[in-house]
């Protein structure tokens, strides 16, 4: 969930809420039976004096039901559940990176290209993506399929450089990687997201550079064993 400073050059980055009522935005908006029964589901979590806290859950089940970006009929009905000002909402959706208000290809590729990421060659990665898709930031392919945006930290420095394609993280990219996560995709097959190397989470690349020795785990014995003996008298 990146925040603050939306760019200009992302799918949807920057635009007012007034920005998406153009030719082809739907006039109105409403949530399917589905996802009206979850947002009652939603506003269970909430006080019901503060049930604006749910605009950021509700907002993104709108979008996910208008196929990945909101409109500013959907921004409004929103506001309305909530009981929310609709200058309000917007502010939320133009706050987040993670609100797109215009419409995004099938697969949305977003490219960290904070500090980290740029000192690990997120560069590279912008330069891959541009070439095998053909496009440059705030781009979708004439086929609908692909939208390549850049954000501001994704929360993987330790896995840079990352990039984020609709839900999932790929991470410790190069380009020969990054190809190969973009070809996969255009043949309909599922990349394995997560680490692009060998490397388990966002564990030590080279491998544990401490707790190694062979005496750690049994000085750890005694301590776990009176912690499930706490637990099972709780």
């Amino acid at each position: 969930m990146s925040a603050a400073n939306k760019k200009t050059t992302g799918a949807g980055a920057g635009q007012g809420a007034s920005g998406n009522g153009g030719a082809g935005a739907p006039d109105g908006f409403e949530f399917s039976s589905e996802n009206t029964a979850e947002i009652s589901r939603i506003l269970e979590r909430y006080p019901a004096d503060h049930c604006e806290s749910a605009v950021m859950p509700i907002l993104d089940l709108a979008q996910r039901q208008m196929g990945g970006w909101l409109s500013q009929a959907a921004m409004d009905r929103v506001a309305g559940i909530l009981g929310m000002a609709p200058i309000r909402v917007y502010e939320v959706a133009t706050f987040y990176t993670m609100f797109n208000l215009e419409p995004v290809g099938r697969h949305h590729l977003q490219v960290c290209t904070t500090t980290p990421c740029w000192l690990r060659g997120s560069d590279d990665i912008t330069a891959t993506c541009k070439r095998l898709l053909g496009i440059s930031f705030g781009e979708t392919t004439p086929d609908g399929e692909f939208t390549l945006g850049e954000v501001e930290c994704l929360g993987a420095c330790v896995n840079a450089p990352m990039i984020k394609i609709n839900d999932d993280y790929y991470e410790d990219l190069d380009p020969a990687s990054l190809e190969a996560v973009i070809n996969q995709i255009k043949r309909g097959e599922k990349p394995r997201f997560g680490s692009q190397t060998s490397r388990k989470g966002a564990a030590p690349a080279n491998g544990l550079t401490s707790l190694t020795s062979e005496h750690f785990k049994p000085t750890m014995l005694p301590a776990i064993k009176l912690l499930k003996r706490k637990q099972k008298k709780t």
